[in-house]
């Protein structure tokens, strides 16, 4: 995997399909093969932390950069939440990740907090440094890294997009989940992204996967999850997303890695 560790891989997918958990699974399998793994948690709700295996008590000391107010007037030159200011529309950000990272079992965590749509969102000092704090590490860093998305990729600009290696959206068995699929696959390649993959969850019957195979491009599955109770077990008790896996289990999140690192995704 030494000649691909620098995949910037984007996950995503509609709410509640399971994005963090796979997020942290590939992630923590991809640091245990000793690759330099960077995991940004980009999601407004959260979980990367959790899905890590990082304890509550822990989670406390994780600095959240949306929130880090003196950061972010000292790197843009304006106060935050006041409008009509003038501001650094190119923030110095390469040393953030360095700095405000959380380390954990060979991953550097770094959680943004919200980030506003690109085209939409607010013409912000604290918008301005997130957009351009992710631009820095998908684009400039040379870590493999692994971004939870929230829903969706309206905040994902088209020069951030340049550096992503592969989007993955997370499909669940449902027509929502589907549906969110197409929209995503086809804003990501109006921006530019080609490599476009899918993960199945939470399948447990012949009934959803037929379901996912009438609305999803077979050829675009890179793996397929079954629902788990262990994984269930696991967010409940503040384990990490691959603790008290069986070998099986284990060994589609370990296809999956192998797929990501050792060929070119279809793009087609």
């Amino acid at each position: 995997m030494e000649n691909r560790s620098a995949q910037k891989i984007a996950i995503t997918g509609k709410g509640g399909v399971g994005k963090s958990t796979i997020t942290a699974a590939l992630a923590l399998i991809t640091a245990q093969k000793g690759v330099k793994v960077l995991a940004i948690d980009a999601d407004p709700d959260a979980n990367l932390a959790s899905a890590l295996g990082i304890p509550l008590e822990a989670q406390k000391h994780i600095i959240t950069i949306a929130k880090h107010k003196n950061l972010i007037e000292e790197r843009t030159g304006a106060k935050v939440q006041q409008y009509g200011q003038l501001f650094k529309l190119n923030p110095e950000v390469s040393d953030i990740a360095d700095t405000y990272a959380y380390h954990h079992r060979g991953i550097e965590l770094v959680v943004l907090g919200a980030i506003q749509s690109g085209g939409t969102g607010c013409a912000c000092p604290e918008n301005v440094l997130l957009r351009a704090l992710v631009q820095e590490l998908v684009l400039h860093r040379g870590e493999a890294l692994f971004m939870d998305m929230e829903p969706g990729i309206e905040h994902l600009g088209r020069a951030t997009a340049r550096g992503v290696t592969s989007l993955i959206t997370v499909v669940e068995p449902g027509t929502r989940s589907i549906e969110s699929y197409k929209r995503i696959s086809s804003m990501a390649f109006e921006i530019g992204i080609r490599n476009i993959s899918v993960i199945v969850n939470k399948i447990r019957t012949k009934e959803e996967q037929n379901l996912i195979r009438h609305g999803v491009d077979k050829n675009k599955i890179i793996g397929t999850i079954p629902y788990s109770e262990t994984i269930l077990n696991n967010d409940r008790d503040g384990k990490s997303a691959i603790d008290n896996l069986d070998h099986n289990l284990l060994g589609l999140f370990e296809d999956i890695v192998q797929k990501l690192f050792s060929k070119e995704l279809d793009s087609n």
